[in-house]
C-alpha cells in the first residue's frame, strides 16, 4: 500500500523546490508524477514557483468542491498510471480534501507527498495542515533558520514592511504588499511584543 506523506517547514524551507526536485527524479526514471495545488493559492498561477527562479507546470488546480480521489482516477482512466502525487500548498486544501487524498494512496495505491505550512502568521493551525497531522502515514520537518540563524518554526506576515499579527487567514505572498518571514519563537515574540510594547 502506498502512503500518505506531509513534509511541513516554515516559510522559505524549500518546499516548492523540493516538490520540483522530486518530480524531476520519477521524470528521470521514466516515471510520472504528476503536481497538484489549490486553486487558490495564485502565486505563480499554474505553477509551483520556487525563490530559486524555477518553475513548473502544474498537472491539477483544485477547487474547493473538485474531489481528489475522483480527478485522479479518473485521469488515470484516460491516460494511463500516476506514479506519485505531489501536493504544494496542501494548507489551503480542505479536510475532505486530505481524505480523499488518504483514499488516493490507500485505494489507488500512489503515494502522495503534501508540502505545506504547520500554522498561519497568527501560530493558529490551518485546516489542511491539521488533517494530515492526525492521518498522513509519515510526518516530516523542512528545516530553515530565522534571520538571527536560530532554526525558524513560525512565519511572520510583513504587509509594507511591517510584521503585522491580524488579519485574514490566508494572503498570498507577493500580492498586495504581502511577504512573510520564516521565525524563530523568539524573534516572533520580540515582533509581536514591539507593537504591543
Amino acid at each position: 500500500m502506498a502512503k500518505l506523506y506531509f513534509r511541513y517547514g516554515a516559510m522559505n524551507c524549500g518546499k516548492s523546490t523540493a516538490i520540483m526536485q522530486v518530480a524531476y527524479n520519477y521524470f528521470e526514471r521514466g516515471m510520472n508524477a504528476m503536481i497538484m495545488k489549490p486553486l487558490i493559492d495564485t502565486k505563480g498561477d499554474d505553477k509551483v514557483v520556487s525563490r530559486l527562479g524555477i518553475d513548473r507546470q502544474v498537472d491539477f488546480l483544485v477547487s474547493n468542491n473538485d474531489n481528489v480521489h475522483q480527478l485522479l482516477k479518473h485521469y488515470q482512466l484516460e491516460n494511463g498510471p500516476i506514479d506519485c502525487l505531489l501536493v504544494d500548498e496542501v494548507q489551503f486544501f480542505k479536510k475532505h480534501h486530505i481524505d480523499e487524498m488518504l483514499e488516493v494512496a490507500v485505494d489507488l495505491n500512489i503515494p502522495v507527498i503534501c508540502y505545506g505550512l504547520r500554522t498561519d502568521f497568527m501560530m493558529n493551525g490551518f485546516e489542511g495542515s491539521e488533517r494530515l497531522l492526525l492521518i498522513a502515514h509519515t510526518i516530516e520537518e523542512l528545516k530553515t533558520i530565522c534571520t538571527c540563524g536560530k532554526k525558524a518554526t513560525l512565519n511572520g506576515r510583513k504587509i509594507n514592511g511591517k510584521y503585522v499579527f491580524e488579519g485574514e487567514q490566508v494572503a498570498i505572498d507577493g500580492e498586495n504588499e504581502v511577504e512573510y518571514q520564516s521565525l524563530c519563537t523568539e524573534c516572533y515574540y520580540k515582533y509581536k511584543g514591539a507593537l504591543n510594547g
